[in-house]
């Protein structure tokens, strides 16, 4: 079984909305904090021997890391794997809402799912193993589409009791593999395009556009305008972060919802084709079975 816990924290200095899943020693959670006043706050755990996945989703900070002795400055979609004994460190918040997703793994079974990994993970482990306090890698990972539509389907699952329970164990591996993944592939990268983080903050800020209107997306001249960037720099930049490009970005994030939707709901395949901002049923259902192999009604027969 899942213990789902939810909670609302209002106080005068903000709010913070959580959600948590607890199951086979893992914890997940998905938090939205909003400040009224952007101050330092401390963030502790308690002596659980576990490895942290953190995902920031949305919003900009620092923080400093005591058990590591290290500052992090940090922009939009990132993610990167932990490890201590405990945790203590102190969070400077530079934008008024963030949003955070995490999976605490217990030590065992973190050694356990990564035991025929690669050699980023298999050295990772290696300190584990010797109590040391650690960081997968020194580069922290991008959010790409594929994680974020991970972390949006364990967010928004319909399920209860035991399919739950699988549901979320299959989703934390697949997390965990694709975040693995993306730091080893950060690792190997030449020195950035984007190197002002005022350049990487607007970068960000094209994604949250595009998500913002998947049905009636802005053309590159538009979202340019909008955040302020060339149309050169936005589009290489945006490549480099999101390791896709801009309409590919848009594409993946229209198709990814579309299953969800044939998933979750009764909309029918023309409907949610037209409210994703598709032109005709045959040029969603021809896109859809291109990235997927199988045709929205497939989908929908059988998920």
């Amino acid at each position: 079984m899942t213990d789902n816990k939810q909670h609302l924290t209002t106080t005068p200095e903000g709010s913070r909305d959580s959600l948590t899943w607890e199951f086979d020693g893992i914890r997940m959670g998905h938090a939205i904090s909003r400040f009224n006043e952007l101050r330092s706050f401390s963030a502790r755990g308690s002596a659980n021997d576990v490895v942290r996945l953190h995902i920031g989703l949305k919003g900009n900070y620092s923080f400093h890391y005591r058990q590591l002795d290290r500052d992090f400055h940090l922009i939009g979609g990132h993610h990167n794997i932990l490890y201590s004994r405990d945790f203590d460190m102190t969070v400077d918040p530079r934008t008024p809402e963030l949003e955070t997703f995490g999976v605490q793994f217990p030590r065992e079974t973190f050694l356990r799912f990564t035991g025929e990994a690669s050699d980023l993970l298999k050295s990772f482990a290696g300190k584990i193993m010797s109590g040391s306090s650690a960081m997968l890698s020194e580069h922290w990972g991008a959010v790409d589409p594929g994680i974020e539509q991970v972390v949006r389907q364990i967010v928004s699952n319909p399920y209860k009791g035991d399919l739950e329970r699988l549901f979320l164990l299959s989703k934390s591996i697949e997390l965990l593999v694709l975040c693995a993944e993306s730091c080893h592939e950060a690792g190997r990268e030449a020195p950035g395009f984007v190197r002002d983080p005022r350049d990487k903050e607007k970068i960000i800020a094209v994604r949250d556009l595009i998500n913002k209107r998947l049905d009636s997306p802005p053309n590159l001249s538009e979202i340019a305008r909008t955040v302020g960037l060339n149309e050169y720099k936005l589009k290489r930049g945006f490549k480099e972060t999101f390791r896709t490009t801009v309409f590919g970005y848009l594409t993946e994030q229209r198709l990814l919802l579309a299953r969800q939707y044939l998933c979750d709901t009764r909309k029918t395949a023309a409907e949610i084709g037209f409210e994703l901002g598709y032109s005709t049923p045959q040029h969603f259902n021809n896109a859809f079975k291109k990235r997927f192999g199988r045709t929205p009604d497939m989908v929908r027969k059988n998920p």
